[in-house]
């Protein structure tokens, strides 16, 4: 995972990416507000380790900045102590709040379990083109708008994108989505599959026929 520390003093920035490069992680270096912004517009970041006394933009602008469009992890690493400026990092947006001098234990424990988070929730929000599923809340949007499904349409279409690319019949499907004590019929199945793609709308497709087979879950035609 790639980590952005933005400090104006180099011999921190060297400690921490030292710090963060023994747990296996890759670093990126900003020495000003500016030019983390610009790292952040080009990279792919996964968590950003933030000083507040920066040139060109201070680490509250840049903070205020990324939280316009991204929910990236941001950890204030700086040397203001009081508890306003603490509040006003963390009601800005921030993840967490440590001040220098800094515990190496403390400082990597605290980076770990906010990447580990991130990751998980990376791993739970699945993109298809246009499509959107996100496993964190049950929410499915297609093109950013939401789109209502019952349980049962949801179920049926997570089992489909759990299979991507795999043709399965519609016997599987039903074992699968409804479970072995339900009557099964064919029926069944492709109604519910008509009813799922006309509320995916542009993204229907997604859901394709196999004659003879079943139905599989792809973005290819």
């Amino acid at each position: 995972m790639k980590i952005l520390v933005a400090d104006d003093e180099k011999v921190i920035c060297e400690l921490i990416c030292d710090i963060l490069q023994n747990q296996g992680y890759e670093t990126i270096v900003a020495h000003d507000g500016k030019e983390a912004l610009s790292i952040f517009m080009q990279e792919q970041i996964d968590l950003v380790v933030l000083d507040v006394m920066m040139p060109k933009y201070d680490g509250w602008t840049v903070l205020e900045k990324i939280r316009e469009f991204s929910d990236v992890p941001i950890i204030i690493l700086t040397a203001l102590e009081s508890e306003c400026n603490e509040l006003r990092g963390l009601t800005t947006g921030a993840d967490d709040y440590i001040t220098k001098p800094f515990s190496y234990e403390v400082f990597v424990a605290r980076v770990n379990v906010l990447l580990k988070k991130q990751l998980k929730k990376n791993k739970s929000i699945l993109n298809f083109g246009d499509l959107t599923i996100n496993q964190l809340n049950c929410r499915i949007s297609v093109q950013g708008e939401e789109i209502q499904l019952t349980n049962l349409e949801y179920k049926l279409l997570i089992y489909l994108v759990e299979n991507e690319n795999i043709v399965k019949s519609r016997e599987q499907i039903f074992q699968s989505v409804w479970g072995s004590n339900n009557s099964y019929t064919s029926r069944t199945i492709d109604t519910h599959i008509k009813v799922l793609r006309a509320k995916l709308g542009v993204c229907s497709g997604y859901i394709q026929t196999v004659r003879g087979r079943g139905y599989c879950f792809s973005k290819e035609e």
